[in-house]
């Protein structure tokens, strides 16, 4: 491990957990509710990352100013809530990833523009929520991502210097985040990137096309 190096953290939808299959069979239910037909999972998939609002604009056409949206987004996440983890999973490798930084004793945690109530729910659902150091959701901060504030807290909650963390994100906001606190930046390629964007336009100070790529990436010597 670098000397340099102290904590890792993760975004959490579409890089530390694949949660598109879970968000696929919820949105899908909601539009049989209301008479629509299932949604292709590639195109779940790319909208995951940006929340139940873009899901409802992707599944209904719909704007956050438009009747009804606000209702058909709750509905979302109530649905969501009810069964949130029945096929979500830990990317393939990270289990191996979460090991080596546990018994090398890297403190690892979780910033993510994911709220905590359904941040929390699922982390409990996948025996998660004891093994991670911080965890730091919307409802903690005053400004989110890309804005560097929830990074920030979470390596003051660490204990850490920002400059010695590192931060890996599947979109450009995390990049920017990560890159404003000063952290190591690594980007997700396998995650949930929109299919119009190449991940080296986001600058970050590396890209992983698996979990495991991690490994040496940290180790290193």
């Amino acid at each position: 491990m670098p000397a340099s190096t102290t904590a890792i953290l993760f975004d959490l939808d579409g890089t530390l957990i694949d949660t598109a299959p879970d968000f696929h069979r919820v949105l899908n239910l909601q539009r049989k509710r209301h008479g629509l037909p299932d949604l292709e999972y590639s195109a779940v998939r790319r909208t995951v990352s940006d929340g139940a609002r873009a899901l409802i604009r992707l599944s209904f056409g719909i704007a956050p100013d438009d009747l009804g949206f606000n209702e058909l987004r709750q509905e979302l996440l109530d649905l969501y809530l009810e069964d949130i983890a029945v096929e979500s999973k830990l990317f393939d490798g990270f289990e191996k990833v979460l090991n080596a930084l546990e018994e090398a004793k890297i403190p690892w945690g979780i910033v993510t523009n994911k709220p905590r109530l359904y941040s929390e729910a699922l982390l409990s659902q996948m025996n998660l929520e004891q093994r991670l150091g911080i965890l730091v959701c919307p409802d903690d901060v005053s400004l989110t991502k890309p804005h560097p504030e929830p990074l920030l807290k979470a390596a003051d909650h660490l204990q850490r210097e920002s400059s010695k963390c590192w931060y890996v994100g599947d979109h450009q906001r995390d990049i920017e985040a990560g890159r404003r606190a000063r952290m190591t930046t690594v980007a997700a390629a396998y995650g949930y990137v929109p299919g119009q964007e190449d991940v080296r336009d986001w600058q970050a100070d590396y890209i992983v096309d698996k979990p495991q790529d991690l490994i040496p990436l940290i180790f290193s010597p």
